[in-house]
């Protein structure tokens, strides 16, 4: 399904699984967050995405932040996260660290939200076409106009998802309600496969904490980087990439088959090795779900058209087949794959 088929399709919401939340208030809020996430915040207090790195440029989170106000009509963000324990620092803790004398509070708002996605022909409205710049490294970023809308909405509790054409929106209620969308919008089960068919990695099993470097797991291309702000956690690194390293990998969509009957799998664990004729490792397989998954390969294997295969844990060897979303950008030296 292209990115436009599911802009025309009929609207859906579903809930988001496995999500915490953190509220951030307090007059400084918005220098303190400029100075730990790898895009600019500035007033007024916006929603947006954003990426958590540590010092060694790798990816600690990725996180949406949402423009919330709190019960004396004060207004602050609520910062969403992969809830799954990881290799990672509790953000929690992690944030509190470089407090010091910042005036922000701080505090764990889990049990006070649920999380919504919605997606479908009623986001056609806010859906604009995306420009692209590239770096000589590879990475490319998405420019949005100065003088147009801001790309992730102006609403409270409410992000407008940008990551990817066709994500559609993010919404935050009060645990145990549903938004008001519910009443105009098919309820489905399927927030995983709706990110998958269009190549949104997202939380840890994709961009496994500590280990995974930003622009490998798409964050430049999705909006989760700013290449030219000041300083913060993990800038020279990931600015000195993106000026004069080379990107040899990116998180593809892949389709899975079984190499022998056409079968597709349920489900297969993320973290399996990816080989090519069961020779050494080339990729790995990251999240998937009903045949269709996220793999980890490097650019000029696929653009070599490679043969992909994967094991799974009772030696059953799967297929597996990189595409293209088609919001892709394209570069003059891309090569197409189906």
């Amino acid at each position: 399904m292209t990115s436009s088929s599911v802009l025309r399709a009929a609207p859906r919401l579903a809930r988001v699984p496995h999500r915490s939340f953190l509220s951030v208030f307090g007059s400084q809020a918005p220098e303190f967050l400029n100075g730990v996430l790898a895009t600019s915040i500035r007033e007024p207090r916006r929603p947006g995405f954003s990426t958590v790195l540590n010092a060694q440029g790798r990816v600690l989170y990725d996180i949406f932040l949402f423009a919330q106000k709190d019960d004396k009509g004060k207004p602050g963000y609520v910062l969403e996260f992969d809830s799954r324990p990881s290799e990672a620092t509790p953000l929690l803790e992690l944030l509190k660290r470089y407090v010091l004398r910042s005036k922000v509070k701080i505090r764990d708002v889990s049990e006070e939200y649920d999380l919504w996605a919605a997606w479908g022909q009623n986001q056609l409205h806010w859906e604009t076409k995306r420009s692209w710049q590239w770096a000589q490294s590879g990475a490319v970023e998405p420019i949005w106009s100065p003088e147009g809308e801001w790309p992730w909405g102006t609403e409270d509790g409410v992000v407008r998802d940008r990551r990817a054409v066709g994500m559609g929106k993010r919404i935050l209620v009060r645990k145990g309600d549903k938004p008001p969308e519910s009443q105009d919008h098919d309820l489905v089960d399927s927030y995983t496969a709706h990110r998958l068919r269009l190549g949104v990695p997202e939380g840890q099993f994709d961009i496994p904490p500590t280990h995974a470097f930003p622009m490998d797991c798409n964050l430049d291309m999705m909006g989760g980087l700013d290449f030219r702000k000041g300083c913060y956690v993990g800038q020279e690194l990931t600015v000195r990439t993106y000026h004069t390293g080379v990107l040899r990998k990116r998180i593809y969509p892949v389709l899975l088959q079984k190499e022998d009957d056409s079968s597709i799998p349920g489900s297969l664990p993320p973290g399996l090795s990816i080989t090519s004729g069961g020779r050494r490792p080339i990729g790995k397989l990251l999240t998937s779900e009903d045949g269709r998954g996220l793999a980890l390969l490097r650019m000029e294997l696929v653009d070599a058209q490679t043969q992909f295969q994967v094991k799974d844990e009772a030696g059953g060897v799967w297929n597996v087949k990189p595409t293209r979303p088609d919001w892709w950008p394209t570069s003059p030296s891309d090569t197409s794959i189906d």
